[in-house]
């Protein structure tokens, strides 16, 4: 993957106008293999999450009512989303470890360590910027709901971002063994 990324650049930077925008602090930083391959995977794994819901639709009703307590009842489209949800940190997952942060950690141990940071700083991330967040921008500060969206969701980039390179991804010694 590194190797085409590479190929395309040295191609790009032939061409002058190319070379004078990929030049730019701002647009080189966004080019750089791993933020670009980030945001590349980001996409897809929106797509898998897209997906995934859709076909649980297929699959079954989504207002069929699973069960209720009180007043809120569970639908099969809750079910779908979370579904969703899983399959889709789990394809995020996989892409960061391989084609993002290029962990090479192969041990049982460290594996299985990566998983459950990642999982853990995903529903952190969940909780703090789709939750409570967004409670805040659109109760308290009374925001378009949509205008909040935009804005958590670039809070919840920079942050699963930041926390898969510093912690879940860190480059560690050690870990190659099985």
């Amino acid at each position: 993957m590194r190797k085409l990324y590479d190929k395309l650049f040295t191609a790009l930077r032939k061409v002058k106008l190319f070379d004078k925008i990929l030049s730019l602090p701002v647009i080189s930083k966004l080019v750089e293999y791993e933020v670009l391959m980030y945001l590349i995977f980001g996409v897809l794994t929106t797509v898998v999450n897209f997906v995934v819901f859709w076909l649980c639709g297929k699959i079954r009703n989504s207002e069929q009512v699973l069960f209720t307590i009180g007043s809120f009842s569970l639908t099969w489209l809750y079910i779908a989303n979370s579904l969703a949800w899983v399959i889709a940190v789990l394809f995020a997952f996989v892409t960061n470890k391989l084609f993002v942060f290029e962990s090479k950690a192969t041990k049982a141990s460290s594996v299985a360590k990566e998983l459950f940071s990642f999982f853990g700083a995903r529903i952190l991330s969940f909780v703090l910027f789709d939750w409570a967040m967004f409670l805040l921008l659109v109760e308290v500060c009374h925001m378009n709901e949509y205008v909040a969206k935009i804005i958590y969701s670039v809070c919840v980039i920079i942050f699963n971002y930041v926390a898969s390179k510093l912690v879940v991804f860190k480059k560690r010694n050690n870990d190659t063994t099985k």
